[in-house]
């Protein structure tokens, strides 16, 4: 199999048409790209990790679709404690990293691709 493609979107705000954008981005990347081998992340920090909660039923559903295609959900810690979220109230879907911007950077330093819808 040939080497993967490595995408990260980055989401930071809380928008619910950057939010649709985004998830919409990512399901779009997987129906082009279906024989392809992909990896692909979603990072959130910033005051988007607002609509991250798992009482939040439109996104839940959102981050279901997307971990079912194999997507890393991943949250910022900071950004949560910013905001007030507790870990506990995240969907299971969803793993925190501890800094979205550090997280960025490493990925870049990686060669993964940066999306920003």
């Amino acid at each position: 199999m040939s080497e993967a493609y490595k995408v990260i979107f980055h989401l930071d705000d809380y928008n619910s048409k950057r939010m649709g954008l985004t998830f919409s981005n990512i399901v779009n990347l997987f129906d082009d790209m279906s024989d392809e081998n992909l990896e692909v992340e979603l990072l959130v920090n910033g005051p988007a990790v607002k609509a991250f909660s798992r009482n939040n039923k439109g996104v839940l559903e959102r981050v279901q679709q997307l971990a079912a295609l194999g997507v890393d959900i991943l949250v910022c810690r900071n950004a949560l404690r910013v905001h007030g979220i507790l870990h506990k109230d995240l969907p299971g879907e969803v793993e925190v990293v501890p800094s979205g911007v550090g997280w960025l950077v490493r990925r870049q330093a990686e060669d993964w691709i940066y999306i920003r819808p």
